[in-house]
C-alpha cells in the first residue's frame, strides 16, 4: 500500500461529532499475552469494555520475532535445507494457535495464513540467492510475526461474535520515515490516514485489529519501530484518534518498584510520564522507549495492567501521577546490567576535545549511557555497554592516547542503580540516604551522575554488589516488602 498524499481529515465537523459520540480505547496485548490460544483473552477482556470503541494492538507470539531475525541471518548464507525447516516449524506453530483459539480453523483462516507463508517465503528463498541482509530487508521479514498475530487475532474476535478486520500498521494508516530497524511516525500524514480508515470501521461497530511493531514509508514500503514497538503503534494510534486511554496488556501486574528477579518488589500504583520515561530508559519490560511520547503530548492517561489478571488496577501513567505512598520520594530502583566504565585522563580532557571523543563514540554506534567529569575537567569517566569494550579502548588507544589525552582506564562488570522518582525535585537529604544506606552495607559506589530534571540519581557499582544494592536501596526509600 503506498500513502497517498491527497488523504485528507474530511469534514471536520463529522470528526468531532464522531468523537463526542465514541469514547475510544487503543488495547495492546503483549506476545506472552496472545501465545497459547491467549487471541481468546482479547475477547474475554474487551467484554469488560463493551460500552466503547476499541483499536486492538497485537504482538508476534512470543519468540517469532527472534526466530524470524535468526532465520533472516541462515537465508543470508544461503541454508536453504534450514530455511525449509523453519517455514514447515513456522507454519506448524501458528497453526496450532489457530486450533487453540478457535478449534474448528475454517478455509478463510486457513487461506490467509497460506498468503502470509508464502510471502514469507519468498522473500527468505529470494535471500538465499542475493545473499545481502539489508536493513530494509530485514525490517520486512521481522514484520512477519505480526502479520501472522494480526490474522489470528481478527478471526478469533470474528469466530466469537465481534465484528473484526485485520490491518498492518501500514494499512491502518501509520506513515513513518526510512530508518529502518527504528523508524519515527509522520504524526501529520498519520492523524490523516488512520482517522481516513479507522474512523469509518469504529463508526460501524466494527473492531480494527492492528499488527504492531511497524508502519510504512509514504513509498509503502515496511519499516518497523525497533524490538518493542508495538507498544510504540499503540501510542500512536491512540494519539491519531484522541483516544480516552490506552491499555497496555502484559504478563505483569504494572510497572514494578524494582526488578522482582533480583527481590520482592509491589506495583506503582500512578507515575508521571517523566517518571514512566525514565524507567523506559532503563529497558523497564512494559514500554519501547519512544512510546509515551505520543501519548504525553496529547494527554493520554496510559495503564499498564496483566492480561491474566485483568481486574487488577495496574499502573497508571499521567501528566499528574498521583503520590503513589506516604513519602513518594523514590517510586522505583532500576538497574542496566553489563556495563564497563571507562575513565579517560589528561590536562585537556574538558570542553571540546570530551565532545569530540564522544561524538566518534558515538558514530560508531557506541552507546554512552552515563557520564561524570570532575571539576577540573582533567579526568571524564563514561559508562558503556560491555560488549563495546573493545572497540571503544582501540579508538581512543589509536587515535587519541598519547595526544589529546593522557591516560586510559577501564573496569568490567560495572551495573548502573538509579532511584527514580519527581518527589527528588526540591527534597534536600536524597543523595545521603542513598549513600548511606549503601554505606552500610560496605557497597563501594564506582561514579556518580544526576541529571538536572532531578527525577533521577544514577551510580555505578560492580556487578557483585548488585543485589545487596538494589535490597537496600529499596528497603531505605520504601521501605520492606
Amino acid at each position: 500500500m503506498v500513502y497517498d498524499p491527497s488523504i485528507r481529515l474530511g469534514n471536520i465537523i463529522k470528526v468531532v461529532y464522531s468523537r463526542l459520540l465514541m469514547k475510544t480505547i487503543v488495547m495492546k496485548f503483549g506476545g506472552t499475552s496472545v501465545k497459547d490460544g491467549g487471541y481468546n483473552r482479547i475477547v474475554d477482556i474487551l467484554k469488560l469494555y463493551k460500552e466503547q470503541k476499541a483499536i486492538i494492538v497485537v504482538s508476534a507470539i512470543k519468540g517469532v520475532t527472534d526466530e524470524l531475525i535468526e532465520v533472516a541471518k541462515v537465508a543470508e548464507r544461503g541454508d536453504n535445507k534450514a530455511v525449509q525447516e523453519f517455514l514447515d516449524r513456522n507454519a506448524e506453530r501458528h497453526r496450532n494457535e489457530a486450533k487453540l483459539s478457535m478449534k474448528d480453523v475454517d478455509t478463510d483462516v486457513r487461506t490467509k495464513l497460506l498468503q502470509v507463508d508464502d510471502e514469507l517465503g519468498h522473500i527468505l528463498y529470494s535471500l538465499c540467492y542475493t545473499r545481502d541482509l539489508t536493513p530494509r530487508i530485514l525490517d520486512y521479514i521481522m514484520s512477519f510475526g505480526e502479520r501472522y498475530s494480526l490474522e489470528l487475532a481478527a478471526a478469533t474476535l470474528n469466530r466469537r461474535g465481534i465484528k473484526a478486520v485485520g490491518l498492518t500498521g501500514g494499512e491502518s494508516g501509520i506513515i513513518t520515515d526510512a530508518v529502518f530497524g527504528d523508524a519515527n511516525p509522520l504524526m501529520n500524514a498519520t492523524k490523516q490516514a488512520v482517522h481516513e480508515r479507522l474512523i469509518p470501521m469504529l463508526e460501524k461497530g466494527i473492531t480494527p485489529v492492528v499488527g504492531g511493531f511497524a508502519g510504512i514509508t509514504k513509498d509503502g514500503i515496511i519499516t518497523t519501530f525497533g524490538r518493542g514497538g508495538s507498544d510504540y503503534t499503540a501510542t500512536i494510534l491512540g494519539a491519531a484518534v484522541d483516544a480516552d486511554k490506552i491499555i497496555i496488556w502484559s504478563d505483569v501486574d504494572g510497572m514494578m518498584t524494582a526488578d522482582p528477579k533480583l527481590i520482592k518488589s509491589r506495583t506503582i500504583p500512578e507515575l508521571t510520564y517523566d517518571e514512566a520515561m525514565e524507567l523506559a530508559a532503563f529497558g523497564a519490560k512494559a514500554f519501547h522507549p519512544k512510546s509515551l511520547i505520543p501519548a504525553m503530548e496529547h494527554k493520554i492517561p496510559i495503564y499498564v495492567r496483566n492480561t491474566f489478571r485483568p481486574e487488577g488496577a495496574g499502573t497508571l501513567i499521567s501528566e499528574s501521577g498521583k503520590k503513589s505512598y506516604s513519602v513518594d520520594i523514590v517510586k522505583a530502583v532500576a538497574v542496566l546490567r553489563g556495563m564497563s566504565i571507562v575513565t579517560i585522563k589528561g590536562p585537556l580532557v574538558g570542553g571540546n576535545i570530551a565532545t569530540k571523543i564522544l561524538g566518534r563514540l558515538a558514530n560508531e554506534g557506541i552507546n554512552i549511557k552515563m557520564i561524570s567529569q570532575s571539576m577540573s575537567e582533567s579526568n571524564l569517566s563514561f559508562v558503556i555497554p560491555q560488549r563495546s569494550l573493545d572497540s571503544c579502548k582501540s579508538i581512543i588507544e589509536f587515535e587519541y592516547l598519547g595526544k589529546e589525552i593522557m591516560d586510559m582506564d577501564s573496569i568490567k562488570d560495572v551495573c548502573i542503580v538509579a532511584i527514580i522518582g519527581s518527589g527528588m525535585r526540591g527534597t534536600p537529604g536524597v543523595a545521603a540516604r542513598l549513600f548511606n544506606s549503601l554505606g552500610a552495607r560496605k557497597i563501594n559506589i564506582v561514579m556518580i551522575a544526576q541529571g538536572s530534571s532531578e527525577l533521577n540519581i544514577s551510580i555505578a557499582i560492580q556487578e557483585k554488589d548488585l543485589q545487596k544494592s538494589v535490597e537496600a536501596i529499596h528497603e531505605e526509600f520504601m521501605g520492606r516488602t
